[in-house]
């Protein structure tokens, strides 16, 4: 099983494949499109985080600019009807952080901007991924039914903005910046100003 390659970038292949050198070996790797826009250019050395997937007409390499991202890749292979092709296109979609962010706070929406995550697969994803995506920079998600299980500040503020008109990429734009823990009318006005000022 291969889980690691640095060697000499040397070219694009299909959309989503690269070939490296390593040591005089050429090997196809289809990577996500935040490992493509990081890979540089031809000649530049390149390394890269590996998920070896065998099937039984081929071995396929998928490349990752860094552990976290194939972590995250193998969590998502992990969930109920999820294949290579459709955790690719998450990842292109979204940084690990932020799936994870997007699991803990049950935000389908920013899961069905993913291409071909529809309202059903993007329920069960956050399902199968609570379990399996490790989410320390967000904090220790509460124990099932313990007292802290009503929802959390942020997904509060998340409801209010829907219910004032405001779509799924605005709620994602006004959150960015709004921190996880405080009282929900000062974060709901932080999000309102970041909406005002966008436009």
């Amino acid at each position: 099983m291969i889980g690691w390659l640095r060697g000499r970038l040397v070219g694009r292949l299909a959309e989503g494949e690269l070939l490296l050198d390593v040591g005089g070996v050429g090997y196809r790797v289809t990577v996500s499109g935040s490992t493509m826009a990081q890979a540089g250019t031809e000649g530049d050395e390149l390394a890269l985080h590996v998920h070896t997937h065998v099937r039984e007409d081929a071995i396929v390499l998928y490349g990752f600019a860094t552990a976290d991202e194939r972590r995250t890749f193998e969590a998502l292979l992990a969930a109920h009807g999820v294949g290579p092709a459709l955790a690719l296109a998450v990842l292109s979609a979204l940084s690990p952080a932020e799936l994870a962010r997007a699991v803990l706070e049950d935000d389908l929406d920013v899961l069905c901007a993913v291409p071909g995550v529809g309202r059903k697969t993007a329920a069960r994803l956050v399902l199968d991924l609570r379990s399996r995506l490790s989410v320390p920079e967000l904090g220790e998600r509460p124990p099932p039914g313990g007292p802290a299980s009503a929802p959390g500040p942020r997904q509060e503020v998340r409801a209010a903005l829907a219910e004032l008109g405001y779509g799924p990429d605005e709620i994602r734009r006004a959150m960015s910046d709004v921190p996880d823990a405080g009282a929900v009318e000062e974060l709901l006005r932080q999000a309102l100003r970041e909406l005002a000022g966008a436009r």
